[in-house]
């Protein structure tokens, strides 16, 4: 009989081989969508840069037991990009967080939005994916509750700040995607983002140590909103335009609204729904080309 341990390999690398990458991007998004409404039942417990912790730090443990990378023997130019691109990733998370919680979750998508949506701009060479990517634009704000709100000042700072770090990560995920080979330059960055979130969640996070089932929640987020969504996204890009790649994540808000529909029992109104249609339609013509 077959060790199932050791069949996981083989069956990760088919499942990448048949997955075609714009599908690894959807994938990816839906499980981090699904983890941050787990990782809501961690909020009161540990605060969201414990969560941010907690995220990195079980991402960077699960990566290195998976794919073992090499601590060691690494030239100047590759150890500065992963340090930059873990920064980055640590930014991103804690800059989100600490956003949410001064301002309603689909102002912060709106606004980080802004991000992946300008690379797709600056990355457009055709007529067409301008169109695709006002589409995407319009849709994102559809979706989003900007009128009637008093929004706090300091948090649309940190959604603008989370916005320019969201670009950061598109355009860094490509580079460091191909400077080592297999996962190992992926591991490492993790490891990077896990050390830098250290002093703003790392006391928090030691509270999930008092109860198991907080424990198993943290692991759960961390598989879901880290190890896989991650994997997946740094997979994927290595064959996709950042242009395509920024604009494929404004699939984020449209997939947040419907497991908000389906999990939290909350209500898509006609505005939102064309939104939501918008913003498919310019995910779906994005991906013809793949």
């Amino acid at each position: 009989m077959s060790n199932p341990v050791s069949t996981l390999p083989t069956a990760s690398a088919r499942f990448l081989q048949w997955t075609p990458a714009w599908a690894l991007v959807i994938i990816a998004i839906v499980s981090v969508q699904i983890g941050a409404a787990v990782a809501k039942s961690l909020f009161d417990t540990v605060g969201p840069s414990g969560v941010v912790f907690l995220r990195t730090a079980l991402g960077a443990a699960i990566f290195f037991v998976a794919w073992r990378p090499a601590l060691r023997g690494y030239s100047r130019r590759v150890m500065l990009y992963i340090t930059i691109y873990g920064a980055t990733i640590a930014f991103n998370m804690l800059l989100f967080y600490a956003a949410i919680s001064r301002i309603p979750l689909g102002v912060t998508v709106a606004v980080a939005f802004a991000g992946p949506l300008g690379v797709a701009v600056l990355g457009s060479r055709r007529a067409v994916d301008l169109l695709w990517v006002a589409l995407a634009g319009i849709g994102v704000l559809l979706l989003s509750p900007f009128t009637n709100e008093t929004l706090d000042p300091i948090g649309i700072l940190l959604a603008v700040l989370t916005a320019i770090a969201w670009a950061a990560y598109v355009i860094l995920t490509k580079r460091v995607s191909h400077l080592l080979p297999g996962n190992s330059a992926l591991a490492l960055s993790m490891l990077i983002a896990a050390l830098v979130a250290m002093p703003f969640g790392g006391s928090g996070a030691i509270k999930v140590l008092n109860d198991p089932l907080l424990i198993i929640t943290a692991i759960v987020v961390a598989l879901l909103s880290s190890a896989i969504p991650f994997w997946l996204e740094f997979r994927a890009i290595r064959s996709l335009s950042p242009r395509v790649f920024g604009l494929l994540l404004a699939l984020e808000p449209v997939v947040a609204s419907v497991i908000g529909v389906l999990i939290l029992s909350e209500n898509i109104g006609l505005t939102e729904g064309l939104g939501i249609g918008l913003v498919t339609i310019a995910a779906i013509a994005t991906t013809r080309e793949h």
